[in-house]
């Protein structure tokens, strides 16, 4: 086990300071600063906002799942091999805590800037209200505020941030962390059988994994074609479960070259196989480019929930499904180490993935 003084060690990186985008919308600027302004490639591929009635990522039915309806557990099988994403319905968590997780969030990002700067990330650590991955000054910024919490274990929680929040807010987000753990655990646990994969090995490298969450707040922009609310990537974690606070679009999926804009249905979560997912499974389950978009209209507000294996554990394929027929795609890393090596870099596409691919001469922690 880490014990507190390794924790107190194991700051994971951070991230620049930046300017508040949400301060800055509400000035009504007629031109966005030029530090937002993409000139690059992630611009040449806007897809028009419009519906892809033949590109609906999967929906997944958790109470057929836990029945143990065949037809359902072969649906998640092959949405994580052909997507990488899909919605999950009747997923048993609550539907007054959800909305309570909407409005609190919401009546978060309404307080005023000097209440949320008194959060703010600190220089090293991710945790707090800011941005993350902003590793020089002259990168290019994300039309978007963020505020990162650790939140599970709860001996990991940042003791600067976590015991600071507002009430009611913090009890809020201690009871959600705790059913999207379970929630993610359950995910988790099909996806181990699907692929025949060791369960005892599963739930010792899951079972008391790390979690953290990135509250998203997106502001209406002047300028919504020559920007980027979240740039495309992949996340680095085991899973990404997705709620989205309002009626506003705006998370896209790389998929045949395309981006596709996905519709969350009300009373769903939008989950994604991350990086360390794709790894532990050597490769079968992908985790898949996504980016978010904004609007000139009207805020955008989401909240992603990051699950990942336990912080002293060590990322790697299973071995249990490693064999001459199938031999091990990338190379294994103490978790420490990924995620520190993951946070001093900016976010790229899949390139921290492909760092950890057997026979790439690049260090991931370098």
């Amino acid at each position: 086990m880490i014990n507190m003084e390794e924790n107190n060690l194991a700051k994971l990186g951070g991230s620049l300071p930046v300017p508040s985008v949400q301060k800055l919308a509400k000035g009504s600027p007629e031109n966005v600063p030029a530090r937002y302004l993409r000139d690059d490639d992630q611009l040449l591929l806007v897809s028009p906002m419009m519906k892809f009635d033949h590109y609906n990522i999967p929906i997944i039915n958790m109470e057929s799942l836990l029945r143990g309806d065949e037809c359902e557990f072969n649906k998640l099988d092959s949405a994580c091999r052909e997507w990488g994403f899909f919605q999950v319905i009747n997923h048993g968590v609550s539907g007054t805590l959800v909305e309570k997780v909407k409005k609190d969030t919401q009546d978060f990002f309404n307080l005023p800037l000097e209440e949320k700067e008194m959060l703010k990330q600190v220089d090293g650590d991710m945790d707090g209200y800011g941005q993350a991955f902003v590793v020089s000054e002259d990168q290019k910024l994300d039309w978007a505020d963020m505020f990162f919490l650790t939140t599970l274990p709860s001996q990991f929680r940042k003791q600067h941030i976590f015991p600071y929040l507002p009430q009611p807010f913090r009890g809020t987000v201690e009871l959600y962390a705790v059913e999207l753990k379970k929630l993610a655990l359950k995910i988790i646990h099909f996806l181990a059988k699907a692929l025949k994969m060791d369960e005892e090995y599963i739930r010792e490298l899951f079972g008391e994994g790390s979690q953290s969450m990135r509250m998203n707040y997106y502001p209406p922009c002047p300028q919504p074609d020559k920007v980027i609310g979240l740039t495309p990537h992949s996340d680095a974690v085991g899973l990404t479960i997705l709620l989205q606070l309002n009626q506003m679009e705006g998370l896209q999926i790389k998929k045949d070259g395309m981006w596709i804009p996905i519709s969350p249905l009300p009373d769903a979560f939008v989950i994604n196989i991350g990086d360390i997912m794709e790894i532990v499974t050597n490769g079968a389950y992908r985790s898949i480019e996504h980016r978010a978009v904004v609007n000139s209209e009207k805020e955008r507000l989401s909240i992603a929930t990051f699950y990942s294996t336990k912080l002293d554990g060590q990322i790697g394929p299973a071995p249990s499904i490693i064999s001459a027929e199938n031999p091990a795609k990338f190379r294994s890393i103490g978790a420490i180490d990924y995620f520190r090596g993951l946070f001093a870099r900016k976010l790229d596409k899949k390139s921290y993935l492909d760092a950890m691919r057997i026979g790439n001469s690049e260090n991931p922690v370098s």
